[in-house]
């Protein structure tokens, strides 16, 4: 049965049979009891979901016990090392905390809602290059940026990735490094602020969900003869009453000393309790979804401001805490709902490569497009500073750098794995196409992971509708966590940059936390109540993408420095560098030839001539360490 948003609802029942049925060659040997299925052997071979996912799965895994560990043996990894937390404990910033919760703050952090809805957008190309992205690119570099940029700023006693690279490129390449990230910053919190009050607001017509009215159990609303749901309310609900006990959590896990296990207990609690509650009392706060839209806007806005003002254990960790629940649980439902419909025979719907072309028209071309697209499934600058920013600060020992930064995001691009092959499987070509780039814009890829997060569940016995309603608190539990993040990320390079403005005489104004954590905000809010947000949506990607080339090329110099092996770095940092200015210099085209988006077209200029002297700064930092290196090595043997 279908719908006009086209959820299939051919779910198959689950067979041990289904799984073991062979070719009609192997049935003639005493196997008559398998069935052969209906799709052909290649079909099944590269289009079941099963294999898609585990393959997937298992290359992330291999690479986590293999690769990082080399890493670490560069970086001459001890635990006998004291941390910065406990160097700088301060009670504030610098928590000495639990690998575990470290762990579960790091990954909400970073996820946000780009594994999410990168590779959605990044199937109008085909999921087969999605997917060669994801998994290579998670493993080779977004792994690889997130662990070094964590190893290089624990050294350097804390330090954001802006301040090592003041150290390494010279003042004036970090000045305009700093004032590159504060922008590309501002704009990545206005795009999550602008996601989180949709998310929170959400409506889905019944219809969609494929889910008779009277028999679903969402509260609902008719308007203009068609039956919605109020899925975003049941988020709100939850987010409120979490947002209310993290304060509760934080004293308890470092006031009272609450372990583990037992803190993991109260948070699952809370978790579930808050969930339940949104299905009773799912919170509208205005018939018109535009109006509502705008209300929580300037909620979370007051809401990340107190956040990020206060002492970091009394509300982000314990939240990211508790709500990271709700995101193991999703990746363990999406995955159990994907091997089981693997189980019966169900098979991406999408092209893996046929649609290049379309993609091409929809997106840009596959290079740099596509890798400009998918960016915290594979490679984000975002994670290096929040690696160098809170993490960093948070950590017990120098072991955590692989096991916080590497295998965080080898969790996050198995995420994006899952929700690439949920929706390619759930939603076919015209449906997904109808959803996420309908002819007249205003696509929706958080619905269809909604979509695609009921379909998969369904085959765990859950409805679609509650499935869907699953989805969307994934979603928003990434973004609110994110969110809090980045705005405190923003406030850290603001002090760093009056620091060095003031050469250390930083006036008092300017040393106040209110006074730049109003300044991130306010930059926030600017993009996100403005047009402006919309006409450069486009450049965000290769501006988030260009810090991690930049943090990249950073660690690179670092390592030069002490004359350490480079080249697991530096590769992927040309690659980035590479990437991000072709995509910045298409966009200029695109613009140009558009016509009709000046701000678009100022943005991606200002973001390709901040690069270029960052760039250029750091060829020259790099020729230098090069020369010197080599006057060194003519040294060593001439005194032989």
């Amino acid at each position: 049965m279908g719908s006009r948003f086209g959820v299939r609802d051919d779910r198959p029942k689950f067979e041990l049979s289904c799984f073991l049925r062979g070719p009609p060659r192997l049935s003639a040997v005493n196997l008559r009891l398998l069935r052969w299925p209906a799709q052909p052997a290649l079909a099944f071979l590269f289009m079941n979901v099963l294999l898609v996912v585990v393959a997937g799965g298992a290359i992330l895994l291999l690479a986590s016990r293999t690769y990082p560990f080399w890493i670490s043996r560069v970086f001459d990894q001890n635990d006998a090392n004291p941390p910065p937390s406990e160097r700088f404990a301060d009670g504030k910033e610098y928590v000495k905390t639990p690998s575990q919760v470290v762990f579960a703050h790091h990954f909400a952090s970073i996820a946000g809602a780009g594994p999410i809805v990168g590779p959605i957008l990044a199937l109008a190309f085909g999921w087969g290059p999605a997917w060669l992205w994801i998994i290579f690119g998670g493993i080779l570099y977004g792994a690889v940026h997130d662990m070094t940029a964590m190893f290089v700023s624990l050294r350097e006693g804390g330090k954001t990735i802006a301040e090592v690279a003041r150290r390494t490129l010279g003042t004036t390449g970090y000045l305009l490094f700093v004032l590159f990230l504060i922008l590309v910053l501002c704009l990545i919190n206005a795009i999550f602020l602008n996601l989180s009050a949709r998310a929170l607001t959400s409506v889905v017509s019944i219809e969609a969900l494929g889910v008779p009215a009277r028999e679903t159990v969402l509260a609902t609303f008719t308007t203009n003869g068609m039956v919605f749901a109020q899925i975003g309310g049941i988020a709100t609900t939850s987010v409120f009453i979490m947002t209310a006990f993290a304060p509760v959590l934080g004293v308890l896990i470092y006031r009272r000393g609450l372990r583990a296990m037992p803190a993991f207990g109260f948070a699952a609690a809370v978790c579930v309790g808050s969930v339940l509650a949104g299905f009773y009392f799912p919170i509208r706060l205005s018939d018109d979804l535009e109006q509502a839209r705008l209300i929580w806007k300037w909620m979370l806005a007051a809401y990340v401001f107190v956040g990020c003002w206060i002492p970091v254990w009394l509300t982000i960790q314990p939240r990211d805490f508790t709500n990271v629940q709700i995101l193991y649980a999703g990746v363990i439902l999406l995955l159990a709902g994907l091997l089981i419909a693997g189980l019966g025979g169900t098979n991406l719907s999408m092209e893996h490569v046929a649609t290049l072309a379309e993609g091409a028209r929809v997106r840009g071309p596959l290079w740099p497009f596509l890798f400009i697209t998918i960016a915290c499934g594979a490679i984000s600058g975002f994670h290096s500073l929040v690696a160098s920013g809170t993490t960093v600060k948070q950590i017990p020992r120098e072991s955590d750098c692989r096991r916080v930064g590497y295998n965080a995001m080898l969790l996050e691009s198995f995420l994006a794995l899952l929700v690439l092959v949920a929706v390619a499987s759930q939603l076919t070509r015209g449906q997904y196409m109808q959803i996420v780039n309908p002819p007249g814009g205003g696509g929706n890829a958080v619905l269809a992971f909604a979509l695609g997060c009921g379909g998969a569940f369904s085959h765990l016995g859950i409805p679609r509708d509650i499935g869907s309603v699953l989805g969307i608190l994934i979603v928003e539990g990434f973004l609110i966590t994110t969110l809090d993040t980045a705005v405190r990320l923003c406030r850290y390079l603001l002090e760093e940059l009056w620091n060095c403005l003031f050469a250390g005489r930083v006036p008092k104004l300017l040393q106040w936390r209110a006074t730049n954590t109003v300044l991130a905000v306010g930059g926030m809010l600017l993009i996100a109540l403005s047009q402006v947000y919309d006409q450069i949506w486009m450049i965000f990607g290769s501006g988030n993408q260009l810090i991690g080339a930049l943090s990249l090329t950073t660690v690179t110099i670092w390592l030069l420095q002490r004359r350490k092996p480079v080249w697991f770095v530096a590769i992927p940092a040309a690659c980035m560098v590479a990437t991000t200015l072709v995509a910045l210099w298409s966009r200029i085209h695109i613009d140009l030839d558009a016509g009709n988006k000046p701000l678009a077209l100022a943005g991606a200029f200002l973001l390709l001539l901040a690069a270029s002297f960052v760039l250029v700064a750091t060829w020259k930092v790099w020729m230098e360490v090069r020369a010197v290196a080599r006057q060194s090595q003519t040294t060593d043997r001439s005194t032989r």
